[in-house]
């Protein structure tokens, strides 16, 4: 049994890897932004604290809420996708901020406050995209959200140097997920997509730590 942090369980990826680390008998707590989520992953058996990720207030509490908790795994879910744009259709200054206080300054602000709460040899997974590969894409499309994602590689790389011989840290690839942001014409479902997840996790030693790798365990490149 394993006591999990899931970060950004509201619905999809996070909702399911709530349930999925529930039903394996792991100890889970939850954060999400509204009391309607809260109280469905209560009852689920999670237990839940209030955070929102891109307001530096709510992160400044984060703390005192995980006082006592020792984590074994984190998974950082929370994200969003912004304007789905094909092209250089530059983004609003609101798109911007939002996305990226979201998928980038989220994490920067979030995963220090949890040094006190990382059990010995913790894992963590930050919900990553193959969307954020340089050497791997072929398209600009969604470019606000593969320009995060990228950023949101090198924090997971920065992390796991600063936590190494403590912690590790790698960034993950969920696939492309029937989700609110996959859409329903996307290739796995949630379910999938979490299993292999949690498997990825839980299989990491010292030398994976730092890399990129899918849902299935393929090392992905930068």
């Amino acid at each position: 049994m394993s006591t999990v942090l899931v970060i950004g369980a509201s619905r999809g990826i996070g909702l399911e890897l709530v349930r999925q680390c529930l039903a394996a008998g792991d100890k889970v707590v939850a954060t999400v932004r509204g009391e309607a989520a809260g109280a469905a992953l209560r009852q689920l058996g999670a237990h839940v604290v209030s955070l929102d990720v891109a307001q530096l207030h709510s992160v400044a509490g984060l703390a005192w809420q995980l006082d006592g908790w020792q984590f074994d795994q984190v998974f950082y879910a929370a994200g969003v996708f912004g304007p789905r744009t094909q092209g250089m259709q530059p983004p609003s200054e609101e798109e911007f901020k939002n996305v990226m206080a979201t998928n980038v300054l989220g994490p920067m602000q979030v995963l220090p406050q949890l040094l006190d709460n990382l059990a010995p040899g913790a894992r963590i997974g930050l919900l990553s995209s193959r969307m954020g590969s340089m050497s791997l894409r072929q398209n600009p499309a969604g470019w606000l959200y593969r320009a995060s994602k990228a950023a949101l590689n090198s924090v997971s790389r920065d992390i796991a140097l600063a936590l190494d011989g403590q912690a590790l840290c790698v960034a993950l690839h969920p696939g492309w997920v029937r989700t609110d942001m996959g859409g329903s014409e996307a290739d796995i479902d949630v379910q999938t997509s979490v299993a292999g997840l949690r498997q990825v996790l839980a299989g990491l030693r010292p030398q994976h730590s730092g890399h990129f790798y899918n849902y299935d365990g393929e090392r992905l490149p930068w």
